[in-house]
């Protein structure tokens, strides 16, 4: 139970002592009491005078199930006062824990629970003066709990050890009991007649019994103009449940073991394990809001984790082959200035390409950092088949090197599209790049064929075509898209990824059709400017 303090903003509660009760809640606690009263008129009756059969078995068995409801609502009540430190909280989990202990010597003294006359040296007294002082000391306390819980501060915490402070509460309440069971049973020659033998109440039981109903009504009336938290609600059904269990045992019957009697015992076990069940729901609905919270949390950090992955992914792909041309046309220029004569004119072109190609990586970093940035892009009227030769320009040196030939499909009549230039040809190097890698792996004749074609009137396809390996229809076919999902050996599965996502944010969509052996081609689409002329 030694848990930090928990500081409860004013404006969020997440505990029972808490969190305000919701209309649900109110209508089934204005229910339960109904259903109680409805109770009390029909045993209140005649039927309530009929004294039945006495079982002594039934004392210890009402007694032994009490016990555990009530221990059970203290240990619940300890941890909220764990968790949040109020005094208010520590009187009532005291109350509960002391009700369940005042159950153990009332059931010992029982005559004839387990002894004719009872255990512990007991007399005819001390049995009922036992069970009035339970009575008594529970709406004591919760009258301490309202007057605690108005008199604290906010944010005032509970000072000093939580559980040094809860095994205080249990060690003096356990001496209480002890010491009250010891008076009432050495000093019971001393104490005022209750019992006029086992089994009648004198008249004097009846005046115990109303002032008790009436100090269970005090503690009622607290509650009712200061009640504020769900827990609130539910003392408060429970004290009502007190004063008609003292009623259905005293007045009806006027004796134990009447019809009233039992009826009385059995409706404190019933309202004591309904309630018992509300405050197990409710904090199992706290907790499982907690859960969903954390999980929510848990996915957002690593949603946040797998974007940055997709970013120094997306980063680490796009550049790859900007600095690979990079790379190569200045070892081109060294090249031509290392010769005996060196060639200043082809080192020039050479250095030209290496600033060309550094100002499309910049371009490239900030296109990556708008992509995984919300708001607004900036989009151009572009012509496809430009930024396809531009694409094209890009991967001259891949195309050479690994014999593809090309064949675009150029279209000179096809409408404008509105886009940015740069997002679009980066999704063109990508599919191009995949399509020579993939015929860089199979003998045979290696084409390229790329065209473009008005789709639908509002859209511009452009396909990109290869007659390397393919892919299989249903596997790779599926996933091809999916990010960090690759079929190259030294892939990183960003590439496609990346190129769904400027497309779909262009308004567009891409697909791929494929069979294994035969090749594959990618298709994507792009809308037509309407504000460009026909």
């Amino acid at each position: 139970m030694m848990k930090p303090a928990v500081i409860i903003p004013e404006d969020q509660s997440f505990a029972l002592a808490t969190l305000p009760p919701g209309r649900a809640q109110k209508r089934l606690a204005l229910a339960v009491m109904l259903a109680f009263l409805g109770v009390v008129l029909i045993l209140a009756g005649a039927l309530s005078n009929v004294q039945l059969a006495r079982i002594d078995s039934f004392v210890p068995a009402y007694g032994t199930a009490m016990f555990v409801n009530d221990m059970i609502t203290a240990v619940l009540l300890f941890n909220q006062f764990a968790t949040l430190r109020s005094s208010a909280l520590l009187a009532i989990s005291t109350g509960y824990l002391f009700t369940g202990l005042m159950l153990v010597p009332w059931m010992l003294v029982f005559p004839g629970a387990f002894a004719p006359v009872g255990l512990l040296g007991a007399g005819l007294q001390s049995t009922d003066w036992l069970n009035a002082l339970r009575y008594a000391g529970f709406p004591t306390f919760v009258i301490a709990y309202t007057l605690l819980k108005v008199a604290d501060p906010p944010k005032r915490l509970w000072e000093g050890s939580v559980g040094a402070t809860i095994l205080s509460s249990v060690a003096m309440t356990s001496a209480v009991v002890c010491a009250v069971t010891v008076l009432v049973t050495v000093g019971e020659a001393y104490l005022p007649r209750i019992m006029l033998d086992p089994v009648h109440f004198s008249t004097l039981a009846l005046y115990i019994a109303g002032c008790l109903i009436l100090w269970n009504a005090v503690a009622l009336t607290l509650l009712w103009m200061r009640q504020r938290s769900v827990l609130d609600l539910w003392l408060m059904v429970v004290v009502c449940a007190y004063a008609i269990e003292i009623y259905l045992v005293s007045f009806p019957g006027f004796a134990r073991f009447s019809a009233g009697w039992y009826a009385g015992r059995v409706f404190g076990f019933v309202s004591s394990i309904l309630v018992l069940f509300v405050l197990l729901y409710e904090i199992t609905t706290l907790h499982a809001q907690l859960l969903g919270a954390v999980l929510a949390q848990r996915r957002e950090r690593e949603a946040r984790l797998m974007t940055g992955d997709a970013v120094s992914a997306s980063i680490a792909h796009e550049i790859k082959q900007p600095l690979t041309a990079i790379i190569a046309s200045a070892n081109a220029g060294l090249h031509w200035l290392d010769r005996v004569e060196p060639d200043l004119d082809s080192a020039r072109n050479a250095f030209r390409r290496v600033v060309t190609t550094g100002h499309r990586a910049d371009a490239v970093i900030e296109n990556i950092r708008v992509h995984f940035k919300t708001g607004a892009r900036t989009r151009t009227s572009l012509d496809i088949d430009d930024v396809i030769q531009e694409a094209l320009a890009v991967v001259r040196d891949q195309l050479r090197r690994h014999r593809v030939a090309v064949r675009a499909d150029v279209n000179k009549r096809l409408p404008r599209i509105r886009g940015e230039q740069v997002q679009l040809q980066q999704v063109l190097v990508n599919l191009i790049t995949n399509a020579i890698d993939s015929m860089a792996t199979k003998n045979g004749e290696r084409v390229l064929s790329i065209r473009s074609e008005v789709h639908h009137s509002r859209y511009v396809m452009v396909s990109v075509e290869d007659t390397g390996g393919g892919l299989e229809p249903g596997g790779a076919v599926d996933r091809i898209f999916n990010p960090m999902f690759t079929t190259k050996t030294d892939g990183m599965g960003m590439g496609l990824s990346i190129c769904r996502s400027i497309i779909e944010a262009h308004e567009g969509q891409v697909w791929v059709t494929a069979d294994k052996g035969r090749g594959a081609i990618f298709h994507f689409t792009v809308p037509v400017d309407s504000d460009s002329p026909s």
